[in-house]
């Protein structure tokens, strides 16, 4: 199955954060540009010289993880399953 998903969604769940934690470690990141309504219009990878985000960018990012996982985990456990 795949259900496809927003940009816009990803980023407002913590995905779009944590997966650039992980390939900041490689010096990657995944880059997007924004129209005029704050929608995304683009994303993109890009080399960066920059590892990590800034302590409040961790604590916002940890707090939607983790509400995705707590709305969606019943999902998740059962899509593993199949």
């Amino acid at each position: 199955m795949v259900n496809k998903k927003s940009w816009d969604e990803f980023r407002s769940c913590g995905l779009f954060w944590f997966v650039n934690m992980i390939i900041h470690t490689f010096g990657w990141a995944l880059a997007y540009e924004v129209d005029e309504d704050g929608k995304i219009k683009t994303v993109y990878p890009a080399r960066v010289k920059y590892r990590g985000f800034p302590e409040h960018t961790n604590s916002e990012g940890y707090i939607r993880l983790s509400n995705y996982l707590k709305e969606n985990i019943d999902d998740i456990a059962n899509e593993a399953k199949e």
